[in-house]
């Protein structure tokens, strides 16, 4: 053994505490320090011949690297949906690193059922029955790619061709309806052969709404009548958390026949709390759901979870045929339902931080950043510089200038934000009109920080 890496080795106690130390001081400061890293990252090193040991990489790590990092999994870091990590999460991760389980199938070793285990549990949470069973993924972006390569094949078996042996180009074309889709949906079209011009954007309730016209759905379901087609549904729009009808969406199952995915990457958890449960009537109903965890559920990256009602088409898609990994089975191994072959134990911190905190204590986190949010919408709503570009209904509040919103005057105000040091948020564009977004999803997040939140806003637009 390289003597550098025995020495490593039989000091490996204290190498884990001194990077606890630094773990810990970071997290300790995480609700000060700048949200948006600070000046330029450092040139590139040359690559280590001899190597300095795990005490030498911790201490050049603290000193050239830590400091440009983003303080993302802090309160008031409001950019994209970003969760951070509860201290049972941190616990659950830095356990899936230290035990090294191959989640590819069982190996020996229990950690495929602890996985199940964790689907099952946020199976429940998500109102989902039995008929629907999941997986890990890395995140929503994968978690939709599964759902809509399971719709692939499903529209293949209607059409009696099998997709995972002929190739999408046995389909023909294959459109995808949908009011507002994420931009992952295009995204995984491409990556599974159905092309990103396939996707039909189906029009949307008037007055200024995300969800999508269900009488309009209806009527280009109607043409397409006699041809497969794969209907995305949404459950809280990244812009401003707008939910499709899912019971009426799910009601035209009947009469048309399509295949349902529902792209609910951090909507589903309204389902935790009892004032906001029936935006999401109907879940149950689809034939594929995407759920992300590394916002909502507040685990580290990356973690997300899809769930379907037609595990035979998933294995169909994702069966790995080799001697030595075997076949499908009734219970899969998980190499056979997603992408990847071997990959880590992803369900170990969503696993710690469920049992740790329970459905009451994820509901609060729920509740909590549902009200902060609107505390943050009531306050821009009052600020003479500020508007509100719709309705605060869930957990984002989507706001602009309100004089001359121009992208590049909104660019600006965006990067003053992040230069205080005090908050991040992150741009869009809503009816139109360039704007900012902030999402609430991270447990740290108080009162006292939305109320930083809008001095830095003030200051930025007055």
């Amino acid at each position: 053994m390289h003597r550098t890496l025995a020495g490593d080795l039989s000091r490996l106690p204290e190498l884990l505490q001194a990077a606890r130390d630094l773990a810990v001081r970071e997290v300790a400061g995480l609700a000060e320090r700048p949200v948006a890293a600070p000046g330029r990252a450092p040139g590139r090193a040359p690559l280590p011949d001899g190597g300095v040991g795990g005490d030498g990489a911790l201490a050049r790590f603290a000193e050239r690297w830590a400091p440009g990092f983003s303080g993302s999994a802090g309160p008031r870091y409001l950019g994209l949906v970003t969760g951070g990590a509860t201290p049972a999460a941190v616990a659950g991760d830095w356990l899936t690193a230290a035990f090294d389980q191959n989640l590819c199938g069982a190996g020996g070793s229990w950690a495929q059922e602890l996985e199940r285990e964790t689907v099952a549990w946020l199976r429940e949470l998500f109102g989902l029955g039995e008929a629907h069973s999941g997986a890990f993924v890395t995140g929503a972006t994968m978690s939709n790619t599964v759902g809509l390569a399971i719709g692939r094949e499903w529209a293949g078996e209607r059409l009696g061709v099998d997709v995972s042996r002929a190739g999408a180009a046995a389909l023909g074309p294959l459109d995808v309806l949908s009011g507002s889709p994420h931009s992952s949906i295009a995204k995984a079209m491409s990556m599974l052969g159905l092309g990103r011009d396939r996707l039909r954007r189906v029009p949307l309730l008037p007055g200024g709404r995300e969800a999508v016209d269900v009488a309009a759905l209806e009527a280009a379901l109607a043409e397409r009548a006699g041809r497969p087609v794969l209907v995305v549904a949404n459950a809280g729009t990244v812009n401003t958390v707008d939910f499709d009808d899912l019971r009426a969406i799910a009601a035209l199952k009947e009469r048309y026949g399509f295949w349902l995915h529902v792209d609910a990457a951090f909507g589903a958890f309204a389902a935790l709390s009892p004032r906001h449960a029936a935006l999401v009537d109907g879940l149950d109903a689809a034939d594929s759901v995407c759920v992300d965890l590394h916002k909502w559920l507040n685990v580290p990256y990356d973690a997300a979870v899809q769930f379907t009602r037609r595990r035979d088409l998933q294995v169909a898609v994702f069966h790995n045929a080799s001697a030595y990994l075997g076949l499908p089975e009734d219970e899969p191994e998980f190499l056979h339902l997603t992408p990847e072959n071997s990959r880590r134990l992803r369900a170990l911190p969503a696993w710690f931080s469920l049992v740790a905190y329970g459905r009451a204590g994820h509901r609060e986190i729920v509740e909590r950043s549902v009200a902060l949010a609107r505390r943050l919408g009531a306050g821009i709503e009052a600020l003479p510089g500020l508007r509100l570009l719709a309705p605060v209904r869930l957990n984002v509040v989507c706001f602009t200038l309100a004089a001359d919103p121009s992208r590049e005057r909104v660019a600006a105000l965006a990067r003053a934000v992040a230069a205080s040091g005090e908050a991040y948020v992150t741009p869009t564009e809503f009816g139109g009109v360039p704007g900012l977004r902030a999402a609430f999803s991270n447990w740290r997040t108080t009162e006292a920080d939305t109320e930083r939140v809008l001095r830095v806003l003030a200051a930025a637009s007055g």
